[in-house]
């Protein structure tokens, strides 16, 4: 026997509620079922900066969801890496790293890329510098 409900989806005491955890929504589910930033291709690494953009279109005009608004609103304080923004809005890094996408699309956000280790100075080099510097 089905017992019949007149509470809402989110609200507590339905099945989409846990008393702990709050409303419960899957991750495909933010995303629209995509797994893979945007058309672009482009990925994110865990330590890749992500700062909004000056000359970003105003918000109002741009169709964001409340999670691409969270990002926003993380950003909008300081520059965070993939890692601490997925950290910050309690999100897997999958879902920051589509969202991520979404917004770089629209021009909302700028991604810094880390370094590649093969362009990083050879530490030999960097040794013998120090080592100079010190002779002075």
């Amino acid at each position: 026997m089905t017992e019949n409900r007149t509470d809402g989806p989110w609200e507590p005491g339905s099945q989409w509620y846990d008393g702990e955890a709050g409303p419960l929504v899957r991750p495909y589910a933010m995303t629209g079922g995509r797994t893979q930033p945007g058309p672009t291709g482009v990925r994110f690494d865990l330590i890749a900066l992500v700062t909004l953009d000056p000359s970003a279109p105003a918000f109002d005009d741009v169709a964001l969801g409340p999670e691409h608004r969270t990002l926003v609103a993380l950003c909008r304080t300081e520059t965070q890496s993939v890692a601490e923004l997925a950290a910050d809005a309690d999100l897997p890094v999958g879902v920051i790293r589509v969202l991520l996408g979404d917004l770089l699309e629209i021009g909302c956000v700028i991604i810094s890329r880390p370094v590649p280790p093969a362009h990083l100075p050879d530490e030999r080099i960097l040794r013998e510098v120090i080592e100079g510097l010190r002779a002075l």
